[in-house]
């Protein structure tokens, strides 16, 4: 018997070839003629955030020993002050019911002090107007590039449908003529998460230092009353002038792409709120290297 016939009585059957099951679904295209994942792909963090950490750690601590106020019993109910008319009057049904005595937004005191009500920062927004874009739209292209080299977001960027990336600002009402509703004027962009972070890290460590005649974010006066709707509002606010926008690295490394530098507004967005907000958000930030300065 040959050897051939010989491993063939020895090895068992050989089963028939079966193709294995395709399990990769057919794509969708979108309009723009680039395949859809049949899966939901978010882009995660890969490493820890050094701001976040230290908040968590350090600065979280610290800012509820600063700004604790103890009270003692419940707080009395609010005053209730009396409507302009009355609701249930058919002829003012539909009519703005303001309070005689105003709303007393500069009067809303502030939250019970808790860990859980810390004031934290929630993003920042940066924020542009362009005037030459009322004649020409095309100005607001150099402003739209820089703000996606300074801040990384894209539309839906990451898979996340949360994410508007760079939105173009546009007029809603009519102003002296020159401004018509739905004409864009300008752009802005919100941070969240990680970016903002990374933010103020290139904004600490790299403008600010290098800007001339910077002593820090100028203060209102000392006998300014902080019982305005800014106030207890809880936002930080700030401009920065063109040249600082050649000073980021996301710029500067390749500063001939953006002929025209922009100055823009920063807007730090906290959840403070109440009376005294200004001052908790203001702490939240020195904590993190931004300086003030008063004048």
């Amino acid at each position: 018997m040959s050897v051939a016939a010989a491993a063939a009585s020895v090895a068992p059957a050989v089963r028939a070839f079966r193709k294995p099951p395709r399990i990769r679904k057919s794509l969708k295209y979108d309009q723009h003629g680039l395949p859809i994942p049949h899966v939901d792909i978010a882009i995660r963090d890969i490493a820890p955030c050094r701001l976040r950490e230290h908040y968590y750690t350090t600065l979280q601590d610290d800012l509820m020993y600063m700004t604790y106020v103890h009270e003692s019993g419940h707080r009395p109910p609010p005053r209730q002050i009396r409507l302009r008319f009355d609701p249930n009057d058919p002829y003012s049904k539909n009519r703005r019911n303001s309070p005689v005595g105003g709303d007393q937004l500069g009067r809303k005191p502030a939250p019970v002090s808790t860990p859980q009500t810390v004031v934290q920062l929630d993003g920042i927004v940066l924020h542009t107007m362009q005037k030459d874009a009322i004649n020409n739209r095309s100005s607001l292209v150099g402003a739209i590039a820089a703000f996606r080299a300074l801040s990384g977001e894209t539309e839906n960027g990451g898979g996340r449908s949360s994410r508007g990336g760079v939105e173009i600002v546009k007029g809603k009402k009519a102003v002296s003529g020159w401004v018509r509703p739905g004409l864009p004027l300008g752009c802005k962009v919100t941070l969240k998460g990680p970016k903002m972070y990374d933010f103020i890290t290139t904004l600490t460590e790299f403008v600010f230092p290098r800007m001339r005649e910077f002593n820090g974010i100028v203060l209102p006066p000392a006998s300014s009353t902080m019982r305005t709707p800014s106030g207890v509002a809880g936002v930080v606010s700030f401009g920065l002038p063109p040249e600082a926008m050649g000073l980021f690295p996301q710029i500067e490394v390749n500063l001939d792409a953006y002929p025209k530098p922009i100055g823009f507004h920063v807007h730090f967005i906290t959840n403070a709120e109440g009376a005294g907000a200004q001052n908790r958000a203001r702490a939240l930030l020195s904590g993190f290297q931004i300086p003030f300065a008063r004048k």
